[in-house]
């Protein structure tokens, strides 16, 4: 490691001119481009090159000459170590700055489409504390810090909870207190860390898959409901038992307590038995008067109250008639479905997960919905002519894929069945771009929202109204 070490340049006295995709600060030495992690623009710093390409290296700051006049202090201990919350050292309005600047950048370049004067971001309120879901891992080997690895005093233990350092799979940043979910998130991980300490239950071990505790998912509601998930490796009836009737008994306010065995190589649960311990095996969001149903493996925004500013500009941009036909295409849990199905004839939605969907018809029969069908299958499949003439020619169609955007076939039946109105929500601008270049030989588009759902991260999500030229 040292021999490697020394065969990369360390770059002196750098002055950081710009933020760039991922998080990641950059400057410029000589012609090339050099990308620095925990770097804002204006600090200048000696830069440690950990990877050398021919058009670009990357590294990190060894040493700050000085600290740019906008750098702020993080507010996280675990900053730097963890790998969430990059942007800390960035003020919010900055960072809302660079993320409109990276979603019209990506338009303009990637897209090569004519377009209107952007909506200024729609910044998130919350800038802490912001997220409904967190999920965390036990590890017995948890990241030490420079001062524990020092210290001449004995290592306790090398157990953790808390989330992966980046690149080092089987490495946890122990975490004592995380900002990005609310209460009691940080008090339920806390308490299980030490009851686990002192009754000598086991942490996961990666490399060897052996361990008793494995993972811990915490899910919270705008409705102040509360699901816990806890994750075992094997089953053991008497230290499950005795855990989760701890956490039962210590936190009362918890709606759905449950747990998993899962003896799988990955840490997924969605094809594993999610079996409940105590309460009921749903909680439920709401939004605008709607009630929605969140089982242990559905999907939902993991900012609720940004994700209502996002749906509300999602249902602007539709502008939909009652008479008019709406397809919900990517629908997940039918959230933006049953969201517009009062402005519309008719709403379809199609999603490619089975489970999703029966969620998204429950969330439309628990509101009292009548308006809406859907669909499970991949878009490409189901979308096809005979579906349309089906259910129903869409006036309004809204996307909101994954972040490798859609299928080009399903741009092609997008294309072929033309709808007046597109709504284009988006969580990978660069991917959205790319698909507005194919939409563009019939569609100009006439609104971008850039909206911020994830702050101190460089994640941005991009709505944009198409219309039929």
């Amino acid at each position: 490691m040292g021999r490697s070490r020394r065969s990369k340049p360390l770059l002196k006295k750098v002055t950081i001119t710009d933020v760039a995709a991922e998080g990641k600060a950059m400057c410029r030495v000589e012609d090339r481009v050099v990308f620095v992690q925990r770097a804002v623009p204006g600090d200048v710093v000696d830069v440690q090159v950990t990877k050398k390409r021919r058009s670009y290296y990357e590294g990190f700051p060894v040493f700050f000459h000085e600290y740019s006049s906008i750098r702020q202090e993080p507010f996280c201990e675990h900053f730097g170590v963890c790998g969430g919350c990059k942007w800390q050292a960035l003020p919010y309005e900055h960072q809302l700055k660079y993320k409109e600047r990276e979603v019209l950048n990506n338009l303009s370049r990637i897209g090569k489409v004519e377009l209107p004067e952007s909506m200024p971001i729609l910044g998130s309120e919350k800038t802490e504390f912001y997220r409904n879901k967190l999920e965390f891992t036990f590890s017995n080997n948890r990241w030490l810090s420079e001062e524990e690895l020092q210290s001449e005093e004995p290592i306790e233990h090398r157990n953790g909870v808390g989330f992966h350092i980046p690149g080092m799979f089987d490495k946890v940043e122990d975490v004592k207190k995380c900002h990005l979910q609310k209460d009691p998130s940080n008090a339920i991980r806390l308490a299980i860390m030490d009851y686990a300490l002192e009754h000598g239950l086991t942490f996961f071990d990666l490399k060897k898959q052996e361990g008793f505790l494995r993972t811990l998912i915490i899910r919270t509601s705008s409705t102040g409901e509360l699901m816990v998930i806890l994750t075992l490796f094997h089953e053991d009836k008497e230290n499950r038992e005795a855990l989760l009737t701890h956490i039962k008994e210590q936190f009362p306010e918890i709606t759905s307590l449950m747990y998993v065995i899962n003896a799988k190589k990955n840490d997924t649960i969605t094809d594993q038995d999610i079996i409940l311990f105590s309460g009921r095996d749903h909680i439920f969001e709401e939004m605008e008067g709607l009630k929605f149903k969140i089982g242990p493996k559905s999907f939902y925004q993991t900012n609720s109250e940004q994700a209502y500013e996002l749906y509300k500009v999602t249902r602007e941009f539709a502008n939909i008639k009652q008479h008019e036909v709406v397809y919900d295409l990517y629908t997940g849990t039918g959230t933006i479905a049953n969201f517009v199905a009062q402005q519309a004839k008719k709403v379809v939605g199609v999603e490619y997960v089975p489970e999703a969907i029966e969620d998204a018809k429950v969330n439309s029969a628990i509101n009292g919905i009548e308006n809406t069908v859907f669909f499970a299958g991949d878009m490409k499949d189901v979308l096809n002519f005979n579906f349309i003439e089906k259910q129903g020619h869409p006036d309004v169609m809204i996307v909101d894929p994954p972040r490798a955007g859609m299928h080009a076939d399903v741009v092609e039946t997008i294309l072929t069945t033309a709808p007046d109105r597109i709504v284009y929500v988006s969580c990978n601008s660069a991917t959205q771009a790319r698909d507005l270049n194919l939409l563009d030989v019939r569609y100009k588009v006439t609104k971008v929202q850039p909206v911020d759902m994830f702050p101190h991260t460089h994640h941005v999500e991009n709505v944009v109204l198409l219309e039929r030229k």
